[in-house]
């Protein structure tokens, strides 16, 4: 799916409890106990907190998917075939505009395509203060269906001691990032946060450079009983596009082939503002509010002979795009030592531009697109010595409105999305859960328009090609935790049973995006592991592995779906002493097909990265080697309509160095 067409959205404004945080050390934000937006220790779904500590020390800058794959259940390619640039990631095979996105809250998958994508905003987790992701369908969220999972992501914690940070990269294919960041730490009751990048690379494959830029600033007043904050951050990148893959012919005589043209681009500048206000009028009960917008400007070029095996005129076509974004919502949190109740409503209204110009024939089509939406949930979670009851109920209202030279009636969808489960806490340290939840999904635009940007006529039916039928899942978790002084650990299985399922057919559209059909029936089940081991005071070995078994069933057919390895391992081995930081990561992915009939697939591979870090007094020093053992391999490919297979060809060992200064 195209990173630029998908597009995480910009000027956003949203709410968030700047809390403190928990005493196990994860990443949950709380206020006296009460879990903001995230799941909680007890609740009973399947979820991940991300070590920040671990994250800041392998952030080069990278894709942020490259940082996701570090979980169970999650795989990812890039198109320039290195970590910088248009990179996309999958959770339990299902692509990212069926993961749910928000940050401190606020939704942030674009609207009419639903995905969400970090591109537009280089450098995003260096600014974050926690990120959990779910898998399943978790908790109800703002926004996009979370349907595959969701990643929640959290601004600067503005609490933070005073400090400033400069820090310079560089590495393979002329690959580099500088950036700076500032924080004040809480003077006088105000706070406030910086951060400004650069980032550039080459890109491994030809002609596949990404020049980006970012910043972040957030600011907030702490009042005795509630707290303002905002947030402010815009992005702009241009990329040479590489979104065609690679034939294996091609491959072979140079794997930096490259099936786009050097003269097909993009540049998009995005932005984003989030107003947020959190009161506590007692101890017991807390408001949090939230107003954002978005606007989004850009577009791409694409060579539309090379698209279809012809040769190249130097003719462009250009997709161009303008959207604005804009949403409320609030959520009312009533609790004691026994339960915590969370009832909120949430609104948004989005527009987008699409413009279609040709460099010979000039404009050729715009239209826009309309979608609005309107929210209503309550969750509640009762604790009742060791059980935790869980409820969560959501409603949703979308409509869809399409203005262009064909005619086409409002589209609206109703969803109720239920959710219940079970904590047991056996003892301190062991504890079991059940969920089952269902969620109700749309199609994006590009679902019903069979990939046309501009809205077609169909000359047999003389009426526009359109899917709006919605997809569904009911997904079922079990799982246990474990947690000891030395050792931690969360295993769980799960069973997803879908109903009329879009899944990727393996192809891609003349628009660029990837093709999709519906399924009757479907399922996705596996068990996911993972688990941390304090071998010594320096050594911890650190497991993310997930098995999944999947299977569509058509026409008295059984397949599995595209792009969903059954076996996915990652073993890290790391080493802090003093000073230093060494780890090694090895990371096995099993095969996967690419083609909905099952003929064509990716090979299983195994990668091997490793990192060292040595810190200085105020300097920090680092070192990485990805793809340390040469592998070739694919982690992404296609087929065309006469059978030919095409590849995403993913980089050779590299390496990048870096260096930070803090005071």
């Amino acid at each position: 799916m195209r990173n630029h067409l998908l597009l995480l959205p910009a000027l956003v404004l949203t709410q968030q409890l700047q809390a403190q945080h928990t005493e196990t050390k994860d990443s949950s934000r709380q206020l006296n106990g009460v879990v903001i937006y995230q799941a909680g220790k007890n609740t009973p779904v399947t979820y991940q907190n991300l070590d920040m500590t671990s994250i800041r020390e392998k952030n080069t800058g990278q894709e942020p998917s490259f940082l996701l794959t570090a979980t169970p259940a999650v795989t990812n390619y890039s198109d320039a075939g290195n970590q910088q640039g248009y990179s996309y990631y999958r959770i339990r095979g299902i692509d990212q505009t069926r993961i749910n996105t928000t940050l401190d809250g606020m939704p942030l998958n674009e609207p009419e395509d639903q995905g969400a994508y970090f591109s537009n905003y280089p450098d995003l987790f260096t600014s974050l203060s926690a990120v959990q992701i779910q898998r399943g369908t978790g908790t109800s969220k703002n926004g996009a269906a979370s349907y595959a999972g969701s990643v929640q992501l959290f601004s600067p914690d503005l609490k933070d001691p005073q400090s400033t940070t400069f820090g310079l990269g560089y590495g393979s294919y002329n690959s580099f990032r500088a950036f700076a960041e500032h924080k004040s730490g809480v003077k006088n009751n105000k706070a406030f946060y910086a951060r400004a990048s650069q980032i550039y690379t080459d890109g491994y494959k030809d002609h596949a450079f990404n020049n980006s830029q970012s910043a972040f600033v957030s600011g907030a007043i702490f009042l005795p009983k509630s707290t303002w904050k905002v947030n402010l951050m815009a992005g702009h990148q241009q990329n040479g596009m590489a979104w065609l893959p690679v034939a294996d012919t091609l491959i072979a005589k140079n794997r930096k082939t490259n099936a786009n043209t050097k003269a097909e681009k993009d540049e998009f500048l995005q932005s984003l503002l989030q107003v947020q206000h959190q009161w506590q009028p007692n101890n017991h009960s807390i408001l949090n509010s939230s107003v954002y917008y978005t606007y989004l400007n850009g577009g791409y070029g694409m060579d539309v002979n090379n698209y279809y095996g012809e040769a190249s005129d130097g003719n462009l076509f250009h997709y161009n795009f303008r959207s604005h974004f804009a949403g409320i919502f609030s959520n009312y949190t009533l609790y004691n030592d026994h339960f915590s109740w969370t009832t909120g409503i949430h609104a948004n209204l989005y527009t987008r531009r699409h413009l279609g110009k040709d460099d010979a024939l000039g404009e050729l089509y715009r239209n826009r697109g309309n979608k609005n939406e309107a929210s209503a949930s309550t969750r509640l979670e009762y604790r009742l010595q060791r059980f935790t009851f869980f409820g969560d109920l959501q409603y949703r209202y979308v409509t869809f409105d399409y203005i262009g030279s064909v005619g086409l009636p409002q589209v609206n969808w109703q969803f109720l999305n239920p959710r219940g489960g079970i904590d047991f806490a056996a003892n301190d340290h062991l504890s079991f859960y059940y969920s089952i939840g269902k969620t109700s999904r749309e199609p994006t635009r590009n679902d019903m328009f069979a990939g046309n940007d501009d809205l077609p006529i169909d000359s047999s039916a003389g009426k526009p090609i359109i899917n709006k039928d919605p997809e569904s899942v009911i997904d079922q978790e079990l799982g246990l935790k474990i947690k000891c002084e030395k050792f931690a650990l969360q295993l769980n299985g799960y069973y997803m049973n879908f109903h009329n399922e879009i899944v990727l057919n393996g192809q891609i559209g003349p628009n660029g995006l990837l093709l999709t059909n519906n399924v009757n029936s479907s399922y996705r089940t596996g068990v996911e592991l993972s688990a941390t081991y304090q071998l010594s005071k320096s050594f911890t070995l650190t497991n993310n592995s997930a098995y999944n078994h999947s299977v569509i069933k058509e026409d008295k057919t059984t397949f599995k779906p595209v792009l969903t390895p059954s076996l996915i391992i990652n073993q890290e081995v790391a080493y802090h002493h003093r000073q230093w930081v060494l780890a090694v990561t090895g990371r096995y992915q099993s095969s996967a097909y690419i083609d909905f009939a099952n003929t064509a697939q990716l090979d299983g591979y195994f990668l091997l990265n490793a990192r060292a870090q040595y810190s200085l007094q105020r300097y920090t020093f680092s070192v990485f080697v990805n793809n340390v053992t040469n592998a070739h391999y694919y982690n992404n490919g296609a087929t065309d309509g006469r059978g030919n297979v095409s590849y995403f060809v993913q980089a050779p060992a590299n390496f990048y160095a870096a260096v930070k200064y803090s005071f």
